[in-house]
């Protein structure tokens, strides 16, 4: 009997092609971008799970207001670790981990490679951190000074096949952290290999170093500090219980520092506007909280709010293609009660009818089900390359995802074949004979679902138009600098000794215009830019503000302009006690009439050492981040730092970069050549943005293209549904245009009614993005009227495509017997 239902239901499909082609089409679509989209939030939320103590560990970051700035750091200070393990009874571990934001150069023998990120950590890291051990104890493989444990990745660059246990190698290597460079170059022992780290963590690191060996991890400073710092908290403690012991421990040990470092304490320094809080973040919270990066991540981070918006694509895209499903399925069934009067009359009883409707929508969402997951598979190489994952159809076997694959297959089912299934077979034989059957009500919920789908396939829209009005309003912003033809050489310090030989030859080059001497970039993800003290006694504040260290040529390279004041100059002597600011720091300072030869104090180390520093010069604001947030003040020192930015000739770009290798290579330091364009480290400070912009785009084709699939597919069933007036109008004289203007009011009336729905609703999402940035544009009249029109055109297309074929029928083939 069953096999019956199914022959009888596949000849159904195969007696409507274009009606079945669409449904499958429309909902195979919806399933493979629910299936990519399912894949890729899953995989963000997956982040740092896979540690047995995932939702015990958090970290803690610090959160203070200095002045007027802000700080949102995910680095604490030094002793808080140790601190908060002793005064805190709900804390069962505490460790620390230093990053030191550079690949280091690992030595053994005469090998040398340059492979991962090195950072110090404590020795009870891996009694936080489960990560699997290959060889080596975790209990002490950090216990001894200049011990590193390496992962399996980097111990097979490194030694090959060979066991690496206890074997020696030779870091060489510069960090930044607390304010200053630190060496910790040296002999390094083997004592573990573990598992290489997996994708989905906020980690990023190749080697482990002990913290034994790091001298300033037992600073005593409450002021200042690189240090990222977890807590493993006891079962059944909170983070509220252990965060609200904080005020009362940072207080304690901070305040004679403060009183010594700032000159007020603690109650002072809060009743001036100022605070610092430290507070705890769960550690499955920290890949897509975004606040930190740049400022103690390990790694550019996800973002929670581009993950909510993938899911909401998800989520209407498989809505859209079930509405089409279901639109369709129920106006083509309203086309069958003869079918029904009929199959009553032979003797088929309610139940045989059910079963018949609902095998034919079962077979067609299989279908799409299944091409739907083809198309997934088709198009995951794609999306991975996109979005730099390395997803895989694997995940799809999991049980929980095969129940929700098994449900979606059943509830569409029901919903698209419910409506023919239990209303229309309740009908009496006489009653569907006649087709005496309502369509008021079904006709109503359609246009409300058409209603539905255009909106939010407008919304998209929208947001397609505004990231791209965004992302070009911030390709042509005056920055305050020139970003153009700036070659950046961050591994130039790589050269040692020849440094400065290779900096002269390139000066001495006519292709080059300028050569500056420093690291610090206002633009890209590898920016180093760093942060200082400036004491204004005057004022009775403290500013914080963001150091660069330059050298005198740094200002010219990079395009910048001086409104007052000179440019460091060694012509002059000793430049290390003067400072160039910005603009926003001169007004912040309240010095912006007369800046020249103001006097401030600068905090020196975390000990309150202090030195006079004089404003020489003042530089026109630029942007030294990124316009997601507002300029801040900003000081430059003179300290040259081993990097090198140069301003070439732009013809000549491709002859210049060969004869800067061939010079580099001279040297024979075996040091691969790397370098960088300025404007292509700036536009990677957006790769989020321009990667939602993109994959926007894609989406609002395909949710407008799966629309207007089921526009078409309602167009034809109404077309076929007034066959007879339309030959009657034909024969009274209605001429083509008017059959068709009369066929495509109703559904025009419907995408104009979406508009007036999706109009608010774009501009409350768009204006919620926007928000991230403290620079971008204003959402425009002409965005709305854009969208309008090219929905409006996509839509009266559609409608065209199939009623012109109605309204060109003979009259004839309309009027006779049915």
């Amino acid at each position: 009997m069953f096999k019956n239902y199914f022959i009888i239901a596949w000849r159904s499909l195969k007696k409507n092609r274009l009606v079945s082609f669409i449904n499958v089409l429309g909902l195979a679509l919806g399933v493979a971008t629910c299936v990519v989209i399912s894949l890729y939030v899953t995989e963000e939320f997956s982040y740092d799970r896979f540690f047995t103590n995932s939702d015990r560990i958090y970290r803690v970051t610090l959160d203070a207001k200095i002045g007027e700035q802000t700080l949102s750091e995910a680095s604490v200070m030094a002793p808080v670790a140790e601190t908060f393990k002793e005064e805190i009874p709900d804390v069962e571990i505490s460790t620390r981990v230093l990053n030191i934001h550079s690949n280091t150069k690992v030595r053994i023998g005469e090998k040398v490679i340059r492979k991962g990120n090195t950072a110090f950590v404590d020795p009870n890291f891996f009694e936080v951190f489960d990560l699997p051990f290959i060889s080596g104890d975790p209990a002490t493989a950090l216990s001894k000074p200049n011990t590193v444990v390496l992962t399996q990745e980097q111990a097979t660059a490194v030694f090959g096949n060979e066991n690496p246990i206890n074997q020696a190698i030779n870091l060489e290597g510069i960090g930044y952290y607390t304010s200053k460079y630190i060496d910790f170059s040296g002999d390094y022992t083997v004592t573990g290999v573990i598992e290489n780290i997996p994708e989905n963590s906020h980690f990023d690191f190749a080697m482990l170093a002990s913290m034994l060996g790091n001298p300033d991890a037992k600073n005593q400073s409450w002021l200042s500090g690189n240090y990222i710092t977890y807590l493993l908290l006891n079962d059944g403690s909170t983070a509220d219980q252990v965060e609200a012991k904080f005020p009362a421990i940072t207080r304690k040990y901070m305040e004679d520092q403060m009183k010594q470092g700032m000159g007020m304490d603690f109650d002072e320094f809060f009743e001036k506007g100022n605070h610092v809080f430290l507070k705890l973040q769960s550690l499955t919270d920290i890949h897509l909280n975004n606040q930190f990066a740049g400022k103690g991540d390990f790694k550019a981070g996800g973002d929670f709010q581009t993950v909510l918006i993938y899911c909401a694509i998800a989520v209407f895209m498989l809505l859209i293609a079930c509405i089409n499903f279901m639109n369709l399925s129920t106006a083509g069934a309203s086309q069958r009660a003869k079918e029904i009067g009929v199959r009553k009359v032979m003797g088929s009883g309610r139940q045989d009818l059910v079963f018949q409707f609902l095998s034919e929508s079962l077979i067609a969402v299989c279908i799409a089900m299944v091409l739907g997951i083809l198309m997934a598979k088709l198009a995951l190489p794609f999306f991975n390359n996109f979005a730099d994952k390395s997803l895989s159809l694997v995940y799809l076997i999991q049980p929980v995802v095969l129940i929700s694959l098994l449900t979606l297959v059943v509830l569409v089912t029901l919903m698209a074949g419910g409506y023919p299934a239990f209303f229309l077979s309740a009908f009496r034989p006489i009653e569907s004979l006649k087709k005496k059957i309502s369509r008021s009500n079904r006709s109503g919920f359609r246009s409300s679902l058409v209603v539905f789908q255009f909106a939010v396939s407008v919304v998209l829209i929208i947001g397609t138009i505004v990231v791209s009005q965004q992302m070009n309003y911030i390709q042509n912003k005056d920055l305050g600098y020139d970003k153009e033809q700036l070659i950046v050489l961050r591994d130039a310090g790589l050269l040692g000794e020849h440094l400065d030989v290779f900096r002269d030859k390139l000066k001495a080059d006519r292709r080059i215009k300028n050569v500056t001497k420093s690291a610090y970039i206002p633009s890209g993800p590898t920016d180093t830019n760093s942060q200082n003290l400036v004491m204004d006694e005057s004022s009775s504040g403290t500013l914080r503000m963001i150091q660069f260290g330059i050298d005198e040529e740094y200002i010219p390279t990079m395009g910048m302009d001086l409104i007052a004041g000179r440019n460091f100059s060694l012509d002059l002597g000793s430049e290390e006690s003067n400072i160039i600011i910005n603009q926003t720091a001169a007004r912040a300072l309240g010095i912006e009439d007369d800046p020249i030869g103001q006097v401030f104090e600068k905090m020196t180390d975390n000990q309150g050492g202090r030195e006079d520093v004089k404003v020489v010069g003042v530089v026109k604001d630029f942007v030294a981040r990124s316009l997601r947030e507002p300029i801040k003040p900003l000081m430059m020192v003179y300290n040259p730092y081993y990097s090198l930015i140069l301003k070439a000739e732009k013809s000549e770009l491709d002859p210049l970069l060969a004869d800067m290798e061939s010079s580099w290579n001279s040297f024979n330091t075996g040091e691969a050549f790397h370098y960088a364009f300025l404007d292509e480290l700036y536009n990677e400070t957006y790769i989020q943005e321009a990667k939602m912009g993109s994959f926007l785009t894609v989406l609002s084709l395909m949710t407008i293209f799966v629309a207007c699939l089921g526009l078409f597919g309602l167009v034809t069933f109404t077309a076929e549904q007034r066959i007879k007036e339309i030959g009657i109008r034909k024969v009274l004289g209605s001429s083509v245009n008017q059959i068709v203007g009369m066929l495509a009011k109703d559904f025009i009336k419907l995408v104009s009614i979406s508009l007036i729905i999706a109009f608010p609703a774009g501009y409350f999402f768009m204006d919620m993005w926007l928000e991230n940035f403290a620079y971008h544009i204003d959402i425009a009249w002409w965005i709305y009227a854009l969208a309008a029109g090219m929905t409006l055109v996509i839509a009266f297309g559609t409608i065209c495509l199939r009623s012109v074929k109605a309204a060109l029928m003979n009259p004839v083939d309309s009027l006779k017997s049915e």
